[in-house]
């Protein structure tokens, strides 16, 4: 009892790897062995295989089967006992392996291997599920990767990859493979009733990646919540290229809908890709001389253009030339920016 224990046991340890070689030896070696002793049942080495497999995989179809009283006996002190021990093992280290491979991606210690993709760095799990409607609906092609201290993915969803760990920490911003990702969007820490500790926290992360950045010569595109507005410069000298202001965005957007009532409606439809109108980015085409003929000929597909990127007073630069590599942003619907950019 105590051999089979043992035997058993290292049965059990035998990788992925071992068990499928050793699978593949035995099919192999039964196909062969019974095209030989049975070659009227089974003519071609196809017949053989077919056979193997599916007595192997315990389908037994019936309409194949050794003839001869050597096949038989093969069949039942070999096959059986052996090769369909043998297929058990394959196929629980094959259910293993996908049960390993999900624990370790719940528990975010497995690396993302893709391209150009969003990463999220400290968002609340409230928070991140609106967020990540509005990217997923807004690009439906990109994964998003979300880095985070909590042991398990705060959200599950097909596109989106978990990181677990110290977003500062270099090895884990690798892990989410950060210098193959589009852009990386770092959140102010709710859970810190200190703005500044929060947003110390915020610009050790932006310095990480910057540095990052630099030592592998790419160019990381970064947007940072900040809660303290006389903190940006702190976040300007890291090299971050955009900031939200979180608290002052809210008191302003509050500000704004007390004195225009209905205000803050417009707000909520330029930041939702839900509604129809929204605000989308194109790029200059090679007819447009100056933001008036841009403008013009927007306005006539149905599309309004209200901005170069950097500010709102486009209307009063309509002369000036548009710039090669200019950044345009118009407010329409969908189809019509289909419309525009096709």
């Amino acid at each position: 009892m105590g051999v089979l224990h043992r035997m058993l046991s290292k049965f059990i340890k035998i990788s992925l790897w071992h068990a499928a070689v050793i699978a593949i030896i035995l099919i192999v070696l039964c196909s062969f062995l019974m095209l030989k002793v049975e070659a009227e049942t089974f003519p071609r080495f196809l017949d053989a295989l077919w056979w193997t497999m599916t007595t192997l995989v315990t389908v037994g179809y019936g309409e194949i089967y050794p003839k001869t009283d050597f096949g038989k006996i093969f069949t039942m002190a070999f096959v059986y006992t052996f090769g369909i021990g043998a297929m058990g093992i394959l196929v629980g280290k094959l259910f293993e392996g996908f049960t390993i491979f999900r624990r370790l991606k719940e528990e975010g210690k497995l690396k993302y291997e893709g391209k150009q993709h969003y990463i999220l760095i400290g968002s609340s799990k409230d928070k991140l599920g609106s967020i990540l409607e509005e990217i997923l609906l807004n690009d439906n092609k990109s994964d998003v990767v979300v880095i985070d201290n909590s042991p398990h993915s705060p959200i599950v969803h097909e596109r989106v990859h978990f990181v677990s760990g110290n977003p500062a920490a270099e090895d884990i911003l690798l892990k989410a493979n950060i210098l193959e990702a589009k852009s990386v969007a770092i959140f102010s820490d709710e859970w810190n009733e200190h703005a500044e500790y929060s947003d110390g926290k915020s610009l050790l992360i932006a310095s990480r990646v910057e540095q990052l950045a630099k030592k592998h010569n790419k160019d990381i595109y970064t947007v940072v919540e900040v809660k303290k507005e006389m903190h940006l410069a702190l976040f300007d000298h890291a090299n971050v290229d955009e900031f939200i202001l979180s608290s002052d965005s809210l008191s302003r957007l509050m500000a704004q809908a007390t004195i225009h009532h209905g205000s803050s409606q417009l707000f909520e439809q330029l930041m939702s890709k839900k509604e129809g109108e929204t605000l989308y980015e194109i790029r200059k085409k090679n007819h447009w001389v100056t933001y008036r003929d841009a403008a013009a000929e927007l306005f006539e597909q149905g599309a309004t253009l209200i901005s170069d990127g950097t500010s709102l007073d486009i209307a009063r630069r309509s002369h000036e030339e548009i710039p090669t590599d200019g950044r345009l942003f118009i407010i329409c619907d969908k189809k019509t920016y289909e419309k525009i950019t096709t």
